[in-house]
This record gives structure tokens, sequence and C-alpha cells, in this order.
């Protein structure tokens, strides 16, 4: 009976991660539809390093990049998710209630989006609407980025069996490294997309990328 127990006790169920391998692939059809058709068969090296003049597109391959990224992002933190709160595991959708990637998913969704909608009230304010299309032109290029090397991480992470729980440390150190270079992208980009003024520069990055990114932290670990 003991014997038996231990056997059991070392019986390791694999893990199906073949939705992992449908969402990847989701996203490479989404950006293939964006190069070959949105961007006129752009390479990616033309598409990255494109001026704002010579570009096509750019709302709705600005919301692909979004959408890739909400979603890559999502399936590589959900596994880090403690739980799923109360309230939100109570409410059914058509039947279904969300589960951790469901709830991560929906959390980044909703951030993003209010952020977008806050950013472009922010540039409205200060009566600097003209540069709102140059930032969400640079945000695509560099979110771009970003979700190739999150999706590459995604598959390192579900499928070579690495240590979870050692490598969380490095992702949030390079979480914290995209976010420095990311408002050094856009302060030193040559399209000059945040504000001229440099105390609108610092009111922007205060509260509209560091204050709702601990928003999210909290909105999802604790």
């Amino acid at each position: 009976m003991i014997l038996a127990l231990n056997i059991i006790s070392t019986i390791r169920i694999p893990e199906n991660n073949d939705w992992v391998i449908f969402i990847l692939l989701g996203c490479g059809f989404l950006y293939l539809f964006m190069i070959i058709s949105l961007q006129r068969d752009a390479t990616i090296r033309e598409f990255l390093l494109q001026p704002f003049e010579d570009s096509s597109n750019q709302i709705l391959s600005w919301m692909i990049v979004s959408l890739v990224y909400c979603i890559s992002l999502s399936v590589l933190v959900s596994q880090y998710i403690p739980f799923v709160p109360q309230i939100v595991a109570e409410k059914e959708i058509l039947g279904y209630q969300l589960n951790k990637i469901g709830y991560t998913m929906l959390s980044v969704f909703l951030f993003y989006f209010g952020r977008m909608i806050l950013s472009y009230l922010f540039y409205q304010s200060i009566a600097d609407s003209r540069k709102w299309p140059l930032f969400y032109f640079a945000a695509t290029k560099f979110y771009f980025v970003v979700s190739l090397i999150l999706m590459a991480l995604i598959i390192v992470h579900y499928y070579f069996g690495i240590n979870k729980a050692e490598v969380f440390p490095y992702y949030i150190l390079g979480l914290c490294c995209i976010f420095a270079f990311k408002n050094l992208f856009y302060l030193f980009h040559p399209q000059k997309v945040f504000p001229s003024e440099w105390y609108y520069k610092i009111l922007y990055i205060c509260t509209l990328q560091f204050v709702p990114l601990l928003a999210l932290w909290k909105l999802l670990f604790f």
C-alpha cells in the first residue's frame, strides 16, 4: 500500500499547453495580415524604420499590435497570478467563469484601454493633439518588438521545462527594463512624440506611465 502511494505521488501529470500554441498561431496570423496587407508586403525592418509620413493604416496596425501585445503579456503573466478575486470568480459570462488567464487578459486589456483614453485626453488638454498620431505611431513600433520578445519567452516558459519560480524575478527585472527603455525611446524619438515642455513630460511619465502600472500590479498580485 505504501509502495503504491509512493508510486502515485511520483507520477507527474503532463500539462496540456495546446492552447498556448493556438494563441501564438493566432497572434502570428494577425502579424502576417498586418505586414502583408496593411503594410504592403513590407519586411519587418522596413516596417520598423518606416517614417511617419510614409506609413499606411496606422490606426489598424496600432490596434493589431496592441491586441497581440496584451494577449502575449497576459499568457506569460497569468501563471503567476495567485488567485482570481472572489467577486470576479463568482461572475458568469454566458455560463462561463473567468480563470486566471481570463482574469489577467481582462485586467490587462482594461488597463491599456484606460491608459490609451487618458493619454488621448492628456494630449488634448495641453493643446498638443497634433502629437497624438506620432505618439501611437512610435508606440506601435515599440510594442511590436516587445510582443515578439514576449512570444519567444512564452515558448521557452511553457515548453522548455524551466523553473517558473526561479525565473519570475528575471521577468520582473526585464519588464522594469522595458518600462525604462520605453520612456527613453519616447523621449529621444526623432518624431518628438512627447510634449515639448519638460514638466508635461514628467507629468505624463508619473501619472500615465508609472502610477497606472503600480495599480495593475496591485490588481493582479494582491
